[in-house]
């Protein structure tokens, strides 16, 4: 699991266009994107909990929220937006997967002036809850509209990635202000929806973020109400979303060990002020971490964050030197040996013997021969010198040999008839 840095997050999504669309669990990833652009720290829990405010960490409420009258009901509306100057964030709370509403955000998107490069969409709870009994039959159709609509609308440019559900509780715990009365998504529900949704964005070759599977043994980061989560879990969700977005777009993330949820710190827009930095404690779990530690890896490289390079060729084949043969014939060839004559005194030189092999003229030029065959030099026979170990060393006999090696002076021997000097 990769943590990443606000200044990293901001190299990540340079003049990127991001839009989020779902229900208040969306939302509140929406947030914590919005704050992980601007500075290191996690939500607070007031910040979670609020809708439809007119600010929120430099953003503006666009349409709908307090412009409006703030409800409960599946008409709710709420558009928000974060502009800097090299990144663009949007979100669109819907209460279906499909809808007249939403036909109209995707032709907004669609006639616009910026197209969208990154889609982050998620449509569950609200399906499965706020539509009648027979809400399985329209979820699917829906499903089925929706991911044909957007397979013609998006560009071939633009990442959807598609969130599964995250786990919810059967029961909210005590002292939550969940609404008595208000219809609840099963889990049992949550997770069939899940599939069905996973099952038809894979027909369109979208990507799928399975937020249910890296949730389902963290349901300690509920809250109260056992439908949305704390600062801690959607941390983790926005680095699992970065990352899933890197992979695709094929950036390489800095490696670091993970580090405790204590030593993040939650900033309160009331201590803006005083200059206060408050810290919140977890749950009654401080030692915890908002994801499993890796085993330790290697520092991270200084250009963590630029494109791989384009993988090199594969090294071609060294050819395989062929394999010595046994010579046909030796290497000193001798000349074949020519029949013997018997040596003729009276044989005149300007005579021509007739033989059936050879015809010698006085200028004992060689007549038509046969062509010898050219055979490949053997592959020891090189021009570079050749040491043979283990043979003894030849010495060519003579007086220019080494100082020990230097023969004696042969003794002067007397002549046996010696001549008489001249008087």
């Amino acid at each position: 699991m990769v943590h990443l840095l606000t200044s990293e997050v901001q190299q990540l999504l340079h003049n990127k266009f991001v839009i989020i669309l779902g229900d208040s669990v969306q939302r509140a990833v929406y947030k914590d994107l919005v704050l992980l652009l601007q500075k290191d720290c996690l939500l607070s829990l007031r910040q979670l909990k609020t809708k439809g405010e007119l600010t929120f960490e430099q953003d503006k409420l666009v349409a709908g929220g307090t412009f409006g009258i703030m409800h409960n009901g599946i008409d709710y509306r709420e558009v928000r937006e974060f502009c800097s100057g090299h990144h663009l964030v949007r979100f669109y709370f819907i209460t279906r997967v499909y809808s007249d509403y939403l036909e109209g955000i995707l032709q907004e998107l669609q006639s616009g002036e910026h197209a969208p490069d990154v889609i982050v969409m998620n449509s569950c709870l609200w399906d499965i809850s706020r539509y009648g009994p027979d809400f399985w039959s329209s979820y699917l159709q829906n499903l089925e509209s929706l991911f044909g609509r957007l397979d013609q609308v998006l560009p071939k440019s633009c990442l959807l990635v598609w969130n599964t559900a995250m786990p919810v509780s059967e029961k909210p715990r005590r002292g939550s202000n969940q609404p008595k009365g208000q219809p609840r998504a099963k889990p049992a529900d949550v997770f069939k929806a899940n599939f069905y949704s996973w099952e038809e964005a894979r027909k369109h070759h979208f990507d799928v973020l399975d937020l249910n599977f890296h949730f389902r043994h963290f349901k300690k980061y509920l809250q109260d109400d056992g439908v949305h989560w704390n600062e801690y879990a959607h941390r983790k969700v926005s680095h699992l979303l970065l990352a899933h977005v890197a992979d695709a777009w094929g950036v390489e993330l800095p490696r670091r060990q993970c580090a405790p949820v204590g030593n993040l710190i939650n900033y309160d827009p009331e201590c803006k002020q005083t200059g206060q930095v408050v810290k919140r404690q977890p749950h009654g779990d401080q030692d915890l971490l908002a994801f499993p530690v890796p085993l330790p890896l290697p520092p991270p490289r200084p250009r963590a964050l630029l494109p791989l390079p384009p993988p090199l060729p594969p090294p071609l084949p060294l050819p395989l030197l062929p394999t010595p043969q046994p010579l046909p014939i030796p290497l000193h060839q001798v000349r074949p040996p020519f029949p013997l004559y018997h040596h003729d005194s009276n044989f005149p030189s300007n005579r021509v013997f007739h033989s059936d092999q050879f015809a010698f003229q006085t200028d004992f030029a060689f007549g038509s021969q046969p062509s010898i065959p050219s055979f490949p030099s053997p592959c020891y026979q090189q021009g570079a010198p050749v040491v043979h170990r283990g043979f003894p060393r030849y010495l060519v006999e003579g007086p220019y040999m080494p100082w020990r090696g230097r023969p004696k002076r042969p003794k002067r021997r007397v002549p046996a008839h010696p001549q008489s000097r001249p008087q």
